[in-house]
């Protein structure tokens, strides 16, 4: 490919204008993909990306603007007409459907328009097979609902790879893929950039586009702000451009070393279930943020879910402030001040249909109903309206669905559900997943208040920088035991892989 020629673009969009309602989602965006490149789209959530993209794929239709592709105007009027357009897209949230198997939710589109009277299944799991060998190991035959959320987004990307893909669009593909997946996956992007294919790669995790990018653009407000190439500017400029101001602390002060206690709020001891954790022992201590580390699949959430007797059966001690807790189930684990907030808010954590001040009473209907049991509609508001202005939280009116909420504030309710309870421990798996730059800032800044007054705070993530900035120490969980800990300035990257990897702490050559 001349040097020409790779500048030419294989997409290019005008003054694309789209409101719903009063709100205007996209206000005369410009955006621009050359061929054979990877560019980074970036913004808080909110800021348009995702309008875009649907509009890209034909989900929606603009209101105004123009939208060229190989350099002729066209009129994407819906997905199918995209796919044969050469688009596809995989959506951040996973859209298989669970009670067929792998191979049938890959070769759906190509099965659809097929004539044959007949599906020749073993050839549909031979070429499926095909394609999930280049990404991980996932069997062609299973049903989709046996799959891990990682293991599902894997078959959402081989979905667009079978696709004869011009324009592949990416929308936070890495949000629940391990390590090792995120890896192939990019090896596959740049694999895919070689042979011409143009991405568009929608993440907010600015490691990932400055490792694997030519440019990015930043959308703010529904309105285009800037296109760098990611050589020649920094992350920090990036996130000026999304938020509009400078975020200089990310992550904030973490405990001071005079302020550190030994008081032991939870005390976990031997703590095992079948086939899923052994032998697990840790301690939280008064203000101070615990994480933990290890590879997806390690076992993290399974011990806490375990704890909260949110699943199966477990065996072992867990003393809160000395007192040895007896829990059946997790009704029991929230009388007693223990909660966990899922690391699927929508599918877990939250009832997206229903109001803001519904979800945050959900966890203890009591405490905002009258005498006979009846919901008080005002003590209800008034609940949520105190924990939301505690967390921060945007919203039009306190009766509005969730679902029209940022990812950032859905978060926030999620959380505000779990301080109404006024709890003792909460355990959070993956706080801050989906979660644009500015709303993690202040996800991070309530948690270490929460610590700060006393409440017990442990961090489930998958992002080694979140734990090493957030946390004052580290649990690394390993094939269901505790491989180590760690503390100070042994918490780094290195170590934490090592321990979840290895199963012991490195040693130190002098």
């Amino acid at each position: 490919m001349s040097a020409g020629a790779a500048q030419e673009p294989i997409l290019k969009i005008t003054g694309l204008v789209k409101s719903f309602g009063s709100i205007r989602a996209l206000r005369g965006v410009d955006f621009e993909l050359r061929r054979g490149e990877i560019h980074a789209l970036a913004g808080e959530n909110g800021a348009g990306k995702s309008t875009l993209m649907n509009i890209i794929d034909g989900i929606l239709m603009p209101d105004s603007g123009e939208i060229r592709l190989d350099g002729q105007v066209v009129a994407i009027k819906s997905p199918a007409m995209a796919q044969k357009l050469g688009i596809g897209l995989v959506h951040q949230e996973i859209a298989l459907c669970p009670d067929i198997s792998v191979a049938e939710n890959i070769f759906m589109a190509a099965t659809n328009s097929s004539r044959a009277p007949l599906m020749d299944y073993p050839a549909l799991r031979r070429k499926a097979a095909e394609i999930l060998r280049q990404l991980g190991d996932v069997d062609p035959a299973a049903m989709v609902r046996s799959l891990s959320i990682s293991q599902q987004q894997l078959v959402e990307i081989a979905k667009a790879l079978t696709l004869d893909c011009r324009v592949l669009i990416l929308d936070e593909p890495t949000a629940a893929l391990t390590e090792r997946e995120a890896r192939i996956l990019f090896e596959i992007m740049r694999r895919l950039a070689a042979q011409g294919i143009s991405i568009i790669y929608i993440s907010h995790r600015m490691v990932e586009i400055f490792d694997n990018c030519d440019r990015v653009t930043v959308f703010r407000d529904g309105q285009y702000i800037v296109t760098l190439n990611v050589a020649e500017t920094t992350p920090g400029a990036v996130v000026s451009a999304m938020v509009g101001r400078v975020i200089e602390d990310l992550y904030p002060p973490k405990q001071h070393p005079q302020d550190r206690s030994d008081e032991v709020i939870l005390d976990v001891r031997g703590l095992s279930a079948t086939s899923r954790f052994s032998d697990v022992s840790f301690q939280v201590r008064k203000g101070e943020i615990l994480g933990f580390a290890g590879l997806i699949g390690a076992g993290r959430s399974e011990i806490v879910k375990g704890i909260c007797r949110l699943e199966g059966e477990v065996t072992g001690e867990v003393r809160l402030a000395g007192k040895p807790l007896a829990l059946a189930h997790y009704g029991d684990s929230i009388a007693q001040g223990l909660v966990y907030l899922s690391e699927d808010r929508k599918g877990d954590g939250l009832f997206l249909e229903m109001s803001i001040a519904a979800n945050v009473s959900a966890l203890r209907l009591r405490q905002v109903a009258s005498a006979a049991g009846i919901i008080d509609d005002g003590r209800e508001a008034a609940q949520a309206q105190r924990l939301g202005a505690r967390l921060n939280l945007k919203y039009g009116a306190i009766d509005q669905p969730v679902a029209h909420l940022s990812g950032g504030n859905q978060q926030k309710v999620a959380i505000a559900k779990m301080l109404s309870v006024d709890p003792r421990i909460i355990f959070l798996d993956e706080p801050t997943r989906g979660v644009d730059v500015g709303s993690k800032a202040e996800i991070h800044r309530i948690l270490r208040d929460l610590a700060n007054r006393g409440i017990g705070v442990v961090v489930i993530s998958s992002e080694l920088p979140e734990l090493i900035g957030v946390c004052d120490r580290v649990v690394v969980v390993r094939e269901g035991r505790i491989a180590g800990e760690l503390s100070g300035g042994d918490m780094t990257e290195d170590a934490i892989i090592y321990l979840a990897s290895v199963g012991q702490q490195r040693r130190q050559v002098a």
